[in-house]
């Protein structure tokens, strides 16, 4: 089964389905005994590519949100995880690249393809570090997208948790690098962060920040649109020409990127908006078309653009 076949059976593909309801656990018959097994196998199973960030940082996407990775003599720092499955390849990209330990792992937010691999990590020596939000996310069960989510092992629980914002100061060969997490107010969901590395000027911000696609936005867990548009305005203050901006999924960013990806939220978010307070329907507005002009470039990922139009209907007030 695909994740468009799951999205189908979740009720987030069709817009007047309403996307913002489905997160209820899928109603259809001859659903496969385990949805969520059966998109960890898919996903796991996508070749990871590697992408430079600076002489100590990479990229790596493929097999779940895209993953981070700051090497140095003393310790690597890696945020995201990938899916359950996917451990061992990712594993072995973070080998070949030095023999120095994992000393942290970080998580930008709760969703599975993101945090899947958190005791594996754990196992290797690493911390964990997330905000409070996601280990109480990661403490609960979740039926989503068709696939129901238990709570997480005690071992896949982040060891250190914070509330605003915290800070890394990481050693290398005489150098630091200096590392700022901060809290994104409900965007993509309620627990997610940015990761910002100072000297490699690289900001990876989680799935608050879709790049070339519409975004996923989990209303189940305290997603909004105004909090998507904050946060990639959050961004934009951060940022500069020359800042490397890691996306959730799609390819590397910069700050032009983000900009376009802002201002077509805006554009999307206002138009919805002024259809809603004038009273109009879900359907209504689905049927206006109001991402029409932003489709061609934004609409070819795994939301497509009636589905976006609901979702952006349902998570505004």
């Amino acid at each position: 089964m695909t994740r468009r076949d799951l999205l189908k059976r979740a009720g987030v593909l069709g817009g007047a389905a309403g996307a913002a309801r489905a997160f209820a656990p899928a109603q259809q018959p001859a659903a496969p005994a385990n949805p969520l097994a059966a998109m960890r196998a898919r996903m796991a199973a996508t070749p990871i590519q590697q992408t430079r960030l600076t002489n100590l940082m990479l990229m790596f996407s493929g097999p779940g949100g895209n993953v981070v990775v700051r090497n140095g003599e003393d310790g690597k720092i890696v945020v995201d995880t990938f899916v359950e499955g996917a451990f061992p390849a990712l594993k072995q990209r973070l080998d070949t690249i030095g023999n120095a330990p994992i000393v942290a792992t970080i998580n930008t937010h709760w969703h599975f393809d993101h945090a899947d691999n958190n005791e594996s990590f754990r196992k290797t020596g690493s911390k964990l570090i997330a905000h409070e939000n996601t280990k109480k996310r990661l403490a609960q069960p979740h039926d989503l997208l068709g696939m129901h989510f238990t709570q997480v092992s005690a071992a896949a629980m982040p060891t250190e948790t914070f509330t605003q914002s915290d800070h890394i100061t990481f050693e290398l060969t005489g150098a630091e690098e200096y590392i700022d997490l901060g809290y994104i107010p409900p965007a993509h969901t309620d627990t997610d962060i940015y990761v910002y590395f100072a000297i490699g000027d690289v900001l990876h911000m989680g799935d608050t920040f879709f790049n070339g696609q519409y975004p996923f936005i989990d209303a189940g867990t305290g997603g909004r649109i105004n909090g998507m548009i904050a946060a990639a305005e959050k961004g934009l203050k951060m940022t500069n020409a020359e800042t490397r901006i890691v996306p959730g999924h799609g390819p590397l960013g910069d700050r032009d990127a983000l900009t376009r990806y802002r201002d077509m939220l805006v554009t999307v978010r206002d138009r919805v908006q002024k259809m809603k307070t004038a009273g109009r329907t879900e359907k209504e507005v689905v049927a206006a078309k109001p991402t029409a002009e932003f489709d061609a470039a934004w609409g070819t990922g795994l939301i497509q653009p009636d589905t976006f139009a609901s979702i952006v209907y349902n998570t505004l007030s």
